[in-house]
């Protein structure tokens, strides 16, 4: 195998791999996405806090298609030495890699944060009954977590009943149920206990 046909087999490899995965990801086939792990190809820092390592498909296809690319054209229609035609396609292609990793590191990912069990805590949420809590029964809370509406179902701390549209703080969260006490009940107790310690 001469150097020619190194590069073209990495161009076409790289490309055919490349548009494989686009049309796969365009058109939600089944099994589409590809996925490379490498041993100790994790990044560290920014761009690994956010989930992206610098050796991932779309890195290694492009340095694959532009590495191939231009030292095909390099050996094929040039004079020079086979060692710098290498180099040449080395660095086109780590440049083709970078490119596709800035894009999806500055524009892709750029929104997103790793998540914080901390914004999801149940205790201390405040919203509104949507479905009455009757006597000793369960029924179903509204309110907003993460910029999104969501609903749960609450049973009352001290088992009475609580009307549709009271305004309620969520005081424990267990197997999936919300125990809240409502909100005026909570401020009216704060209230005489500041008085009090007054």
């Amino acid at each position: 195998m001469n150097w020619e046909t190194l590069y073209a087999i990495c161009f076409v490899v790289g490309l055919l791999f490349s548009i494989v995965s686009f049309v796969a990801g365009a058109v939600h086939m089944p099994g589409g996405h590809f996925h490379v792990h490498a041993a100790g190809a994790h990044a560290h820092g920014g761009a690994a806090s956010r989930g992206a390592s610098y050796f991932n498909a779309g890195t290694i296809m492009t340095f694959l298609a532009w590495f191939g690319g231009t030292g095909y054209l390099l050996i094929r229609y040039s004079n020079l030495w086979v060692l710098l035609a290498l180099i040449l396609a080395t660095v086109s292609g780590l440049v083709g890699a970078a490119l596709v990793f800035w894009f999806l590191f500055k524009v892709l990912l750029s929104d997103e944060r790793p998540l914080d069990p901390a914004d999801y805590d149940m205790v201390g949420v405040l919203g509104q009954i949507s479905s009455r809590v009757r006597a000793g029964g369960v029924g179903e809370m509204i309110f907003s977590q993460e910029g999104q509406r969501r609903a749960v179902a609450v049973r009352s701390e001290t088992g009475c009943e609580i009307d549709r549209g009271t305004e309620v703080l969520v005081t424990r969260y267990e197997r999936g149920i919300a125990y809240v006490r409502p909100w005026e009940e909570l401020s009216q107790m704060n209230s005489s206990s500041a008085s009090a310690e007054r």
